[in-house]
């Protein structure tokens, strides 16, 4: 099959910087055209709007210094509007060498906003691009509003093309600014205008207020588009843009005739990095490069993965430099488990993998998160437990600590059979708890060992609503010896390594 090449511009540093509340450094502007460039390979690149403010006039100098060495200023491009060559002297001034000229698509813009004829726009336009042209610079042409142009006036847009096709004009840019066209729409609207100007270039820019827009985008290729306009992570105004990542799997898979020259193994470098520079979050579940969209959580799952790959499809993790993860939580299965366990190196038999399993769906119904970090101390935790008989059960406890008084545990606990509850203070909730097991010790008689260390640590990377172990060291009369607990909450983790103390002695 003969493939045609499609061009692919990232507007991430343009466009996506409206998102609500995200602006991009001056140093972070060159650091991702230099990623979008040469790591992720895009055609091109939208940088900035002219004439916004002194730090991006800046930020698009140090771009196109940069891009001249490299012989990628080209691929270098800059919104402008029509004001009389202000835009343009601005570009001069900054080093870059292709405009996007902002027109009006609409009779809509037009006749309310800027108060003109076809014809005055036509004329204004015109002398933008005479002297775009006299000064070596390039010029692609936006048609704002086009999608409410084509269902509104398309007499009017036709006129336009019609107009612009005859002039020194690289490419015409069709956007859905208001993100208000289907598929369908799609589809049939580039078809109209492709097929009556067979020999000029137009891209689709496309925006997500219906969700359509990587529909959309599919249709734009299929009707013989020539260029799509992108943003990592789909930022943008409102509801934001077609989104790269998507847009770049479902063209590799789904678009046989289309050729593209973005690397897709850098997908996912690239939008972790545009979300750390922008605290523009990555919604867990967003396809190719949320948290989750490779983690199976069904145990049913993992166990058909291990079986001749049931549940995979062909949008492999590797592709885009990631790794399928199995989750651990209440609907995890033993698959699960042994897929992590596979991963770490670590193996138990099937009595020693049910306690697990059990211990994992327990906490997962306490929602508990667990991860793969977790499993060696959970493993610690289940297997230690099955080292003695349990004859003593902490069965209730009520800590309180506040403010201006000290801290006090009221215990109810069972030994051998008989049920004791006690109240004391001290100088933390822990510190309390062994007074008040003090009290129920020295009613039986009977002696605690001392504790001589007690240590908390938690599993590398882990948050705040981690699974902590305390290690608690104890002497006795005869020897020394180590006990551990595990829970999201550090004092109930000290008792449960004290409860295992009281089992063992």
């Amino acid at each position: 099959m003969h493939k045609r090449t499609v061009e692919i511009m990232d507007t991430t540093l343009r466009d996506g910087e409206q998102t609500s509340g995200v602006s991009f450094s001056s140093s972070e502007k060159l650091t991702l055209a230099k990623l979008l460039l040469e790591e992720l390979q895009v055609d091109r690149i939208e940088v900035a709007s002219a004439r916004v403010s002194e730090g991006e006039f800046n930020a698009v100098k140090s771009i196109t210094k940069w891009a001249e060495l490299e012989g990628l200023l080209s691929k270098v491009e800059v919104l402008t509007f029509v004001d009389k060559g202000v835009s343009l002297d601005w570009m001069v001034q900054s080093g870059a060498k292709v405009q996007n000229l902002l027109t009006k698509g609409s009779l809509n813009h037009l006749t309310h906003q800027l108060k003109k004829t076809p014809e005055q726009h036509f004329k204004d336009i015109e002398e933008v691009l005479s002297k775009a042209k006299a000064l070596g610079i390039t010029t692609n042409v936006y048609l704002e509003d086009w999608s409410n142009g084509m269902h509104n006036s398309p007499e009017y847009v036709f006129q336009f093309l019609d107009f612009l096709t005859t002039q020194p004009v690289k490419r015409i840019l069709l956007p859905d600014t208001l993100g208000i066209l289907t598929y369908q729409e799609t589809a049939d609207f580039l078809k109209q205008i492709i097929v009556k100007y067979p020999d000029t270039h137009f891209d689709f820019h496309g925006h997500n207020d219906y969700d359509l827009s990587v529909a959309n985008v599919m249709e734009a290729l299929k009707a013989g588009c020539h260029g799509l306009h992108l943003t990592v992570n789909g930022m943008g105004e409102r509801a934001g843009n077609a989104p790269l990542a998507s847009v770049i799997a479902v063209i590799n898979d789904f678009v046989p005739e289309v050729s593209i020259r973005v690397k897709e193994s850098s997908l996912y470098k690239v939008s972790k990095l545009v979300s750390a520079f922008t605290g523009f979050g990555i919604p867990d579940n967003k396809p190719i490069v949320g948290d989750n969209v490779f983690t199976q959580t069904a145990g049913i799952h993992a166990d058909g993965d291990s079986k001749k790959n049931l549940y995979f499809n062909d949008l492999l993790p590797e592709r885009f430099g990631r790794k399928r993860k199995y989750a651990l939580g209440k609907t995890s299965g033993k698959a699960n488990i042994q897929k992590n366990l596979q991963e770490l190196g670590l193996t138990l038999n099937e009595e020693e993998l049910k306690k697990v399993t059990e211990r994992i769906i327990e906490l997962g119904d306490k929602k508990e998160r667990v991860t793969k970090d977790d499993l060696p101390y959970i493993i610690s935790d289940v297997l230690n437990s099955g080292l003695y008989k349990q004859s003593v059960f902490v069965k209730s406890y009520v800590l309180t600590h506040s403010k201006g008084l000290k801290p006090s545990t009221t215990l109810s606990i069972e030994i051998d059979g008989k049920s004791y509850e006690e109240n004391a203070q001290g100088d933390g909730q822990f510190d309390a708890f062994i007074n008040a097991l003090q009290k129920v010790y020295q009613k039986e008689k009977r002696a605690l060992p001392k504790l001589v260390d007690y240590a908390v640590r938690i599993p590398p990377g882990s948050t705040s609503d981690a699974l902590c172990e305390t290690i608690i060291t104890w002497q006795t009369k005869e020897n020394e010896f180590i006990t551990r607990g595990l829970d999201s909450d550090q004092t109930v983790s000290a008792i449960k390594a004290t409860e295992k103390m009281l089992n063992l002695i």
